[in-house]
């Protein structure tokens, strides 16, 4: 029976248990360095008590160590991952091949999507390594992943849901080249989302102040079935930069949808992790930062992919702007006719417009009905599509009707002596436990009452176990059960619950594959890990290499749209000027520097 892992992000501890709350099997956070997010680390501390947290459930923790070194980091680096492997890392996501040849290094290893796997040579290689996991490039088909799993037996792991880097990942020097900023260092200044004039070879302006590297957000929720069938196990969410809110909404969606996929193949899948999420809220990720949804290239064909006029989160289209009223120096207000029924605004609420700039964002102050009063926001015209980015109401359903995970025990109570109580628990995750408990007490007078007393302190909540007693036996002389107060039960079941976190858990662990090849063979069809140096005046450094096609996305492609676009084709940025070109048999756009 295969294992569905969903994977959740975390920027710090506190968001990875909010995650596990709500159904993640598995959680990736990053130590204080090496990580491809710089701004989210976090001391071995923190990991060990988020390990010690989420092994109480199944859930694993992956720490990421996939940036490349810096000479003579290789030590530092070393010593971390110990230390990580020490606080319960259950596995590291790494970018450098050398970390295979390290004999104390005993947990599994995945590689990163940083890794550029998007064919079966490359899938190959590092499983040759060791890696029991590879990372998928996100702009893949089914059928590529398909070719992948048939060519290797790892782990196939799959972006679902968050963000997409416009170029292959793990080979995009654009942050690099113009601000010296490696990605490959986690610090990535996302020049995708930039604004830039797009230029013929004569200089006309064919596009002015346009995101035009920017791409909408992943979602691959309906399709979690397909990538399944497909032969991934793990369904990952970008997103470790962001805030507590979003993983609560996107984990407990795509959770949802899992728990759905297992109900409908019983017998072919499971989840990876145990225990039940009890209470918290409906999610809804049309209410959580996005640049609109997109499936990409996952059925081998191309689509609307970009966000050129909306690189930052717009949110749902709620209405149009009407009755603009403007109060010098007071702000201004206005009325929204909605898009749909039932529409309700609060105090608080975050509005957007898509303008001739990008984006202009801005706060309902005060929401009466379906009328704003806000600051004012010069660029707010009538008829124009008001988008809400920040739901108010939801954002405060998510922060106080949180989720609580629980491990459901099944108690069998037997009875017998003058008296002794042994409570037998199992849990799902394959976990027994024999509590015997002596009771010096009297004879309940009635039976019918103190057996049901029993089934109701013992049927309770004690920490993360809800127990249930599906079974109740009386071996003693005339069936008779001890006098025992509710707060007597109460500790006995406390102190099963204490036990069973000793317990440990039956549930199946992944394993170290030892390395078959030396580290230190090159990377097959790997791009250079740094910017090169180029002699002559006219040679050109590719920074990025991508399935996303800037004339596609304009109407200007010859092989899909039968259009005749200009020959040259650059991009303008603050003076700096990056060429476009088109390998049209590949289907792939390369952005380079000249």
């Amino acid at each position: 029976m295969q294992a569905l892992e969903l994977l959740s992000p975390a920027r710090n501890k506190e968001i990875g248990i909010a995650a596990i709350d709500c159904g993640a099997d598995a959680v990736y956070i990053a130590g204080p360095d090496f990580g491809a997010r710089k701004a989210a680390g976090n001391s071995f501390e923190d990991i060990a008590e988020l390990c010690t947290y989420a092994h109480r459930f199944g859930v694993r923790i992956f720490v990421t160590f996939n940036t490349l070194w810096r000479e003579g980091e290789e030590e530092q680096a070393h010593d971390q991952m110990l230390r990580a492997q020490e606080a319960g890392a259950d596995a590291f996501i790494i970018r450098e091949p050398r970390i295979a040849a390290w004999d104390d290094i005993t947990v599994p290893l995945h590689a990163s999507t940083q890794c550029a796997i998007r064919d079966a040579e490359r899938a190959r290689y590092f499983e040759s390594l060791g890696c029991g996991r590879i990372i998928l490039e996100r702009q893949l088909s089914l059928e590529q992943i398909r070719t992948i799993r048939s060519a290797v037996d790892c782990e196939l792991e799959c972006f679902v849901h968050g963000a997409l880097c416009t170029g292959y990942s793990g080979e995009c020097r654009l942050s690099e080249y113009l601000d010296g900023r490696s990605a490959d260092r986690g610090e990535c200044i996302q020049a995708c989302r930039s604004l830039y004039d797009l230029v013929d070879g004569d200089g006309r302006v064919l596009v002015r102040g346009k995101a035009l590297l920017s791409l909408k957000d992943f979602n691959l929720k309906n399709r979690l079935e397909e990538l399944a069938d497909a032969g991934v196990c793990s369904f990952k969410v970008e997103g470790r930069l962001k805030n507590a809110s979003y993983v609560r909404n996107v984990v407990r969606d795509y959770s949802l949808a899992l728990d759905a996929l297992v109900a409908k193949y019983p017998d072919r899948y499971r989840r990876a992790s145990f225990g039940i999420v009890t209470g918290g809220f409906t999610p809804d990720t049309a209410k959580t930062f996005n640049r609109g949804y997109t499936e990409l290239f996952l059925d081998g064909r191309r689509g609307a992919w970009s966000s050129k006029d909306a690189p930052k989160s717009m949110g749902e289209a709620i209405g149009t702007v009407h009755a603009v009223r403007r109060d010098p120096g007071r702000g201004m207000s206005f009325d929204v006719k909605p898009l749909h029924r039932g529409l309700e605004l609060h105090n608080g609420d975050g509005f957007a417009l898509a303008t001739a700039d990008g984006v202009t964002g801005f706060r309902g102050d005060v929401c009466e009905g379906l009328q704003v009063r806000c600051r004012d926001v010069p660029d707010l015209r009538e008829g124009m599509t008001l988008y809400r980015n920040v739901s108010a109401a939801f954002e405060k359903i998510l922060e106080t009707q949180v989720c609580r995970r629980e491990i459901p025990v099944s108690l069998s109570v037997r009875v017998h002596g003058k008296y002794v109580i042994e409570l037998q628990a199992r849990t799902p995750d394959g976990r027994e436990l024999l509590s015997p408990f002596h009771a010096d007490v009297e004879t309940a007078e009635n039976r019918e009452r103190a057996e049901a007393m029993l089934r109701e302190q013992l049927g309770k909540r004690s920490g993360i176990y809800h127990f249930s007693v599906d079974a109740l036996g009386v071996e003693t002389a005339g069936g008779q059960l001890p006098l025992l107060s509710a707060a007597t039960i109460n500790s006995m079941r406390r102190l099963v619950a204490e036990d069973l976190d000793g317990v440990s858990s039956l549930a199946p662990g992944g394993q170290r594959k030892r390395s078959s090849l030396h580290c230190g063979n090159a990377l097959p069809g790997q791009a250079d890990d740094h910017l090169r140096d180029h002699s002559g005046p006219d040679t050109e450094i590719e920074l990025m290499r991508s399935r996303y096609c800037v004339r596609y996305e304009l109407g200007l492609c010859p092989k899909h749209q039968g259009a005749k676009p200009p020959q040259e084709l650059f991009l303008l940025n603050n003076g700096r000027r990056l060429a476009l070109h088109f390998d049209c048999a590949a289907c792939e756009m390369t952005v380079t520097a000249l």
